[in-house]
């Protein structure tokens, strides 16, 4: 049997695959994905991480959400989420950051601390003098994303909130120049979160334009002046464009390419189209949910293996710095450390430092004190 290479089967369960909303400021798309997560697992199984200044969930009766101004803040989240994910954590399915480029800022702000706590004589006070300059980002993007694969690593997955700017792109094959909408981030840290993603969609305004009179006439041309007014507007979520006009697309061949900025519609885009996924090779849906249902369990019993080994590895860390440090007050009186000797090679270790069960370190700590 080969030892590498397995067949991939699809997760059926929207909340696996990766997902990032741009969008116009105000436009709703905090309420949008509110609406989606209340929706697909209720108040437990989610929050909404309100990142540096970010504020968009203050006006949003009844959501989760957790303000986290800095970047201690935001790895301390993180270490609670993935060290307790079985227990305090046990139905969280998704972090949604809001938003991506508040992120960004943070990680900024702590690859310029990392490099001047390392590099004193040659303090950086901007991420280009600093991890080899040029406005590469790189450190900003390890950090940014070391945190998000501990998230994973626990079945969180993490959706992304961002803003829009209009970008000039020249084509590649006659090097004439359009507009697009797309992130209003630097293109490495988009790129580095785009290549990632199954869904990228933006939220826009589909307006409707007419010209109306306006009852004066132009004083040169002599004919009644006209103005644009908006007839109609809106709110739509694009998830493909073939025109290239909006910055969006899906790894999903079968998203329909626009809906309507509602919870219910984004819930079928996305689900109708894995499911179009999964129906091309003659999967059956029902035998697919009873896949994932058996891998979620299954990966949840390693979470939950892993997290007790790391809970007791920490406790037996704890312990035995405490016998060290009895250790090393009394290192000149051999009355008080002999007995504590003799414990432990009783216990089957030669000396604390070998110490690998936490009972044994229980035992030996009672002969410190």
């Amino acid at each position: 049997m080969a030892k590498f290479g397995k067949k991939n089967k699809v997760s059926l369960n929207p909340l696996d695959a990766n997902i990032c909303l741009l969008g116009l400021p105000k436009i709703g798309k905090t309420t949008l994905l509110y609406q989606v997560a209340e929706k697909l697992v209720g108040e437990e199984g989610y929050i909404f991480a309100e990142l540096y200044r970010e504020k968009g969930a203050d006006a949003i009766e009844g959501i989760v959400a957790e303000n986290i101004p800095t970047w201690d803040d935001w790895v301390e989240f993180v270490d609670d989420i993935v060290d307790n994910k079985t227990t305090d954590y046990a139905d969280l399915r998704v972090i949604f950051a809001d938003t991506y480029d508040q992120y960004i800022l943070m990680a900024e702000d702590e690859a310029i601390r990392l490099w001047n706590k390392d590099n004193p004589d040659k303090r950086a006070k901007t991420l280009n003098q600093s991890w080899g300059g040029f406005g590469s980002g790189k450190k900003g993007i390890e950090l940014m994303f070391e945190q998000i694969d501990r998230l994973e690593s626990v079945g969180v997955k993490v959706w992304w909130i961002g803003h829009v700017k209009t970008k000039e792109v020249k084509n590649i094959y006659d090097e004439e120049t359009y507009q697009t909408l797309t992130s209003d981030q630097q293109q490495n840290y988009f790129n580095a979160l785009k290549k990632n993603l199954h869904f990228l969609c933006l939220a826009y305004f589909d307006r409707q334009l007419q010209k109306e009179k306006t009852g004066r006439k132009n004083l040169v041309t002599k004919k009644e002046e006209m103005k644009t007014v908006i007839k109609d507007e809106t709110r739509k979520v694009k998830f493909r464009d073939d025109s290239f006009v909006v910055d969006s697309g899906s790894r999903f061949s079968d998203i329909v390419p626009e809906i309507n900025l509602d919870a219910d519609e984004f819930i079928a885009a996305i689900t109708d189209a894995i499911k179009a996924e999964i129906n091309k090779n003659g999967a059956s849906v029902e035998d697919r949910k009873k896949e994932n249902d058996k891998e979620d369990a299954e990966k949840l019993k390693r979470i939950a293996e892993a997290e007790e080994a790391a809970r007791v590895e920490k406790e037996l860390n704890k312990i035995k710095a405490e016998i060290i440090e009895f250790f090393t007050a009394n290192k000149t009186d051999m009355n008080l450390i002999k007995p504590v000797l003799e414990v432990c090679r009783d216990n089957g270790f030669g000396n604390p430092q070998e110490i690998d069960n936490v009972d044994v370190a229980k035992i030996v700590l009672a002969a410190c004190k």
